[in-house]
């Protein structure tokens, strides 16, 4: 059975930081393009940043770019999202994704798993 357990979400201040961890079961996880993706409340779910099976392309929503780094560690099973500069716009449910179907570039494509997601509150 395939999960993707995200971890890391919490409330924080405007220009902290926060990394979410997500740790992927049952599947090949260097096999896949991983991902992150948000929803903010009365918004449709967005792309923040995704990440190439090896680890060496990466591809952000402009919104954050320069801000947030995807990466991933093949051996933990685990890919990681270092948000930086957070502003209350970023306020949102942070999920993780990947699996077949996931790509990287030239559009990022979603993959078949989700997580349940991890909140995360950027508020003073």
């Amino acid at each position: 059975q395939v999960q993707l357990v995200e971890s890391g979400g919490g409330l924080v201040q405007p220009g902290g930081s926060l990394r979410l961890s997500c740790a992927a079961y049952g599947i090949i996880f260097n096999s896949y393009a991983m991902g992150w993706y948000r929803q903010a409340p009365g918004k449709q779910r967005e792309l923040v940043a995704v990440i190439s099976r090896g680890g060496g392309i990466t591809n952000y929503a402009d919104s954050v770019k320069g801000r947030f780094t995807i990466s991933r560690d093949n051996a933990r099973n685990t890919v990681y999202l270092q948000m930086n500069s957070l502003k209350p716009e970023d306020t949102a449910v942070y999920y993780c994704n990947g699996g077949p179907g996931a790509t990287v570039l030239p559009t990022p494509q979603r993959g078949d798993y989700w997580g349940k997601g991890t909140l995360v509150t950027v508020s003073s």
